[in-house]
């Protein structure tokens, strides 16, 4: 289920986010200093233990010392949302080419969200528009900017990209969730159903011929999965691959933008 971010009072968020005058303020504690002690919280427990009391407790104080920094669980999650996005590179060289770059950006942020994995449930639909979020894309465009690529691609590319790489980090983050929630690893999930599915489809091959094909030859490995858990493996191998193919169609319209 996602949550909205942007639903808190829009002065005090956006003086918040920025660091603006009347923003927050009290004695003893800071607003960095909750904002800390509330991812570690999602971190640890998952959006569903989030709570101003819990990080509260996290910091020793009682939930209502919160409130003059922070006005409630709405602001303080935009805050969160775009402390994490902090921890992300503000700048990726493209001497070694425009596409080394991205594949650098998109492979921090990949795992800027699985270290975080409950960023996944914020909907992107309504931005935080903290100074780390812009900071992120304006990484981004910087990697493209030299590509030729105008305003009327641009944008679409830049979209296209940041959900890709979300969309895959919430397949990855579903994966490492599945055993640690259902008590059953991945390899004891394919065996309970193999028996079974064999069974109930015998024709399997004959009625889906195209699937029975691709999943009859194991994909080239990706460095460094080979102790990974079978889901999570396909999703990383699906990640690279489809970055790839991604990247591919940038620099087709690269190509078209220099009239090649």
């Amino acid at each position: 289920m996602a949550v909205f971010a942007g639903q808190g009072d829009a002065d005090r968020s956006m003086r918040l986010l920025w660091r603006a005058p009347g923003g927050g303020s009290g004695p003893g504690l800071s607003v960095d200093a909750i904002v800390d002690a509330a991812v570690e919280v999602a971190d640890r427990d998952g959006m569903g233990a989030l709570s101003m009391r819990a990080v509260g407790e996290r910091l020793g104080r009682s939930a209502m010392a919160l409130y003059t920094h922070v006005p409630s669980k709405a602001e303080l999650l935009d805050l969160m949302c775009d402390r994490v996005l902090g921890e992300l590179p503000s700048d990726y060289p493209v001497d070694g080419g425009w596409r080394a770059a991205l594949r650098a950006w998109a492979g921090d942020v990949r795992e800027c969200y699985l270290a975080h994995p409950w960023v996944l449930q914020v909907s992107q639909a309504r931005p935080v528009l903290g100074p780390n979020e812009f900071a992120m894309v304006e990484a981004l465009l910087r990697i493209l900017r030299p590509t030729g690529l105008g305003l009327s691609v641009l944008p679409g590319v830049v979209g296209a990209v940041v959900q890709f790489v979300r969309g895959a980090a919430g397949v990855i983050a579903e994966a490492r969730r599945a055993a640690r929630e259902t008590g059953m690893t991945d390899e004891e999930w394919w065996f309970s159903r193999a028996g079974v599915f064999e069974e109930v489809a015998p024709d399997f091959a004959e009625r889906f011929p195209l699937s029975a094909w691709v999943g009859a030859e194991e994909p080239p490995p990706v460095e460094g999965d080979e102790c990974v858990p079978y889901l999570e493996r396909d999703a990383v191998r699906n990640f690279v691959t489809g970055l790839e193919v991604l990247l591919d169609g940038v620099e087709a319209a690269v190509s078209r933008a220099r009239g090649g």
